[in-house]
C-alpha cells in the first residue's frame, strides 16, 4: 500500500503535538483527515476542528466513526480508555499513540468488538520530526490495515520498532522514565547546591552543557507530557528505584576511598551499551564538536 489517500481518517485529539504530526503527514498523503477535539487549540495549524467528546460521541462524531477507516487515538490514557467507540465499523483500523501499552492492551482484552488495531509511540518530541527516529509499534489485533499504517510510518522516514505491550513498557520505562528522572534529579541536586547559574554557565564543560540542555527541554515541556511517562508506567518506579541504588552505591564507592572499587563501577555501567561503547563515544565526541564556547570533556 503506498498511502493512506483512500481512507478516512479521523485523529481524535488532532489539536495537541502528537495528533498534529499524523494530521500533516496523512494530509501530505492526500488522506481526507478530519481532526476531533474537545476543543480547538490548534491554532489554525490543523483546522477545521469538529468538536466533540469521544468518551460520549453525540451523533456528528458517532456519523464520523461509522464513516472512518481509520480512527487514531492521540490522546491521555484516561481518554482512550474510556473512548466509546461503539460507532466504529468492524473493518476499521483503530491506532493508539499511548507511552504505556500494557493498560490498553488489558482494555482489548475484554472486547472482542474492535478489529485491527495498532499501538504507535514515536520515541521522539513530534516538533523534531519523523525522519531517521523510532517508533515503537505494538500490533495490538492483527490485520492488513496494521501493516498498511507501519509501512506509512517506513515512508514517511520512521523507523518502526516491533515490540509486544509489556517490552515496550519495560524499555520505555528505561529509555524514557529512566532518563527523565536522571535529569529532573541532576536539576534539584543543581538546585540545592545553589551557585549562580551565571557562573556555572560560564565553565560548563560539553558534558554539563548537554545535561543543562536536556534539562531545558524536559522542564520547558508539557507536565502530563511526562507524568504520564513517571506515573503511567507499570516499570517506571522500578527504573527510578535503581537510579536511587545506583547513586547510593556511587557515593558509598567514592566515601570508601577505594579507586580499584571505582574502577570496577566504570566497568559495570559501561557493560550497558553492550557491544556499542566505541559507537557511543563517537556520538558523544560529534555532540561535543557541536557545544561550543565550553572547556574539555569532563
Amino acid at each position: 500500500m503506498q498511502s493512506l489517500r483512500d481512507d478516512a481518517v479521523v485523529v481524535v485529539g488532532g489539536s495537541g503535538a502528537v495528533g498534529r504530526m499524523f494530521v500533516e503527514l496523512l494530509r501530505g498523503d492526500g488522506s481526507a483527515v478530519t481532526v476531533v477535539d474537545v476543543r480547538d487549540a490548534s491554532s489554525g495549524r490543523t483546522s477545521p476542528v469538529t468538536i466533540g467528546d469521544i468518551t460520549a460521541p453525540d451523533e456528528p462524531i458517532q456519523l464520523l466513526l461509522r464513516q472512518a477507516t481509520t480512527v487514531i487515538l492521540a490522546v491521555p490514557e484516561s481518554v482512550a480508555l474510556a473512548a466509546d467507540l461503539s460507532a466504529l465499523g468492524p473493518d476499521a483500523l483503530l491506532v493508539e499513540t499511548l507511552s504505556v501499552k500494557s493498560g490498553f492492551a488489558r482494555h482489548l482484552d475484554a472486547t472482542d468488538r474492535l478489529g485491527a488495531t495498532v499501538g504507535v509511540n514515536p520515541m521522539f518530541a513530534p516538533s523534531l520530526g519523523m525522519t531517521g527516529r523510532p517508533v515503537a509499534a505494538v500490533v495490538h489485533r492483527e490485520g492488513l490495515p496494521v501493516h498498511a499504517f507501519l509501512d506509512s510510518i517506513a515512508r514517511w522516514g520512521g523507523r518502526v520498532v516491533l515490540v509486544d505491550a509489556e517490552r515496550h513498557d519495560r524499555l520505555a520505562a528505561a529509555t524514557q522514565a529512566l532518563t527523565h528522572a536522571s535529569v529532573l534529579a541532576f536539576g534539584l541536586a543543581l538546585a540545592e547546591l545553589d551557585l549562580p547559574f551565571v557562573d556555572i554557565d560560564a565553565v560548563a564543560p560539553p558534558p554539563h552543557t548537554t545535561m543543562l540542555a536536556v534539562l531545558a527541554r524536559i522542564t520547558g515541556g508539557e507536565p502530563e507530557v511526562y507524568w504520564d511517562v513517571q506515573a503511567g508506567n507499570p516499570y517506571a518506579s522500578e527504573a527510578r528505584a535503581a537510579l536511587v541504588r545506583s547513586a547510593n552505591t556511587l557515593a558509598e564507592t567514592v566515601e570508601s576511598g577505594s579507586e580499584a572499587e571505582f574502577g570496577r563501577l566504570l566497568n559495570q555501567a559501561e557493560a550497558a551499551l553492550g557491544a556499542s561503547g566505541d559507537r557511543y563515544r563517537a556520538v558523544c565526541a560529534e555532540m561535543f564538536g557541536i557545544v561550543r564556547g565550553s572547556g574539555g570533556d569532563r
